[in-house]
C-alpha cells in the first residue's frame, strides 16, 4: 500500500499558467478598485469640508423668509452673502435678530441723520434718497423721533416692501451693528429664471 493511500487525500490539480494569470489580473484589479475607492472616498470627504468651511465663514447661503423684502428678494429665494468690512446705503445684508437671520437694506450708517415723511419718503443728511428697488413707498409703522441719528459702529436698516416690514423704524429691532451682520447679499441663485446680482 503506498503513501497516498494511506491518507486518503486526493492530490489538488496545479493550476495552469494561463489561469494563475488569470487570478493575478483579478486581484490587480480588485487592489485598484479598493485604492480607487478610498482615493474618491477621501476627496469627497475634503471638498464637503472645504465647502462646508466656505459657506460657513466666507459665503453664507440663506434662504429667504417672509414678505420684508418683495419685490426684490421673495420666500424661497436662495441668495449668497459675502463678509464685508465696510458696507453703503443701499447694500442689502443680513444680520441676526433674537436667533433669526433677517434681510434688510442700509439706509444710513453711524452718525448720519435719517428723517422719513408721512409719504415714506427718505431723507439722508437733508438729502431725499433715490429708491428705485421699491414699488411703493410707505412710512410703516414707526416709534422713532424724526429726525433720528443713527448710533456710532451701526446701520440703520429698512424692508423694501416698507408697509409690512420690521426694521430699525422699531425700537424692538433698532440699528445693527457689525457684530451681529452674517453678510452682505451679492447674488441669487434661486430660482434659476431670477438668477443673478441683487439690485
Amino acid at each position: 500500500m503506498t503513501h497516498s493511500e494511506n491518507t486518503g487525500k486526493k492530490e489538488q490539480p496545479i493550476p495552469s499558467l494561463e489561469e494563475l494569470s488569470g487570478e493575478l489580473r483579478r486581484e490587480k484589479f480588485r487592489r485598484r478598485y479598493r485604492k480607487l475607492l478610498r482615493s474618491t472616498i477621501y476627496a469627497l470627504v475634503v471638498v464637503a469640508a472645504v465647502s462646508v468651511l466656505i459657506a460657513t465663514l466666507l459665503l453664507p447661503v440663506l434662504q429667504i423668509y417672509g414678505t420684508s423684502m418683495n419685490p426684490n428678494l421673495t420666500e424661497g429665494d436662495i441668495v449668497v452673502s459675502v463678509k464685508s468690512p465696510s458696507l453703503e446705503t443701499g447694500d442689502v445684508i443680513a444680520f441676526y435678530y433674537n436667533n433669526r437671520v433677517l434681510v434688510k437694506r442700509v439706509i444710513a450708517t453711524g452718525g448720519e441723520s435719517v428723517y422719513i415723511d408721512a409719504a415714506g419718503n427718505v431723507s439722508v443728511n437733508g438729502t431725499l434718497l433715490d429708491e428705485p428697488y421699491l414699488a411703493e413707498k410707505d412710512a410703516g409703522t414707526s416709534d422713532l423721533d424724526y429726525p433720528y441719528v443713527v448710533p456710532a459702529g451701526t446701520y440703520f436698516v429698512l424692508g423694501d416692501h416698507r408697509e409690512s416690514s420690521v426694521d430699525s423704524r422699531s425700537s424692538l429691532v433698532g440699528c445693527v451693528e457689525q457684530s451681529e451682520i452674517v453678510g452682505k447679499i451679492i447674488f441669487r441663485v434661486w430660482p434659476l429664471s431670477s438668477f443673478g446680482k441683487i439690485k
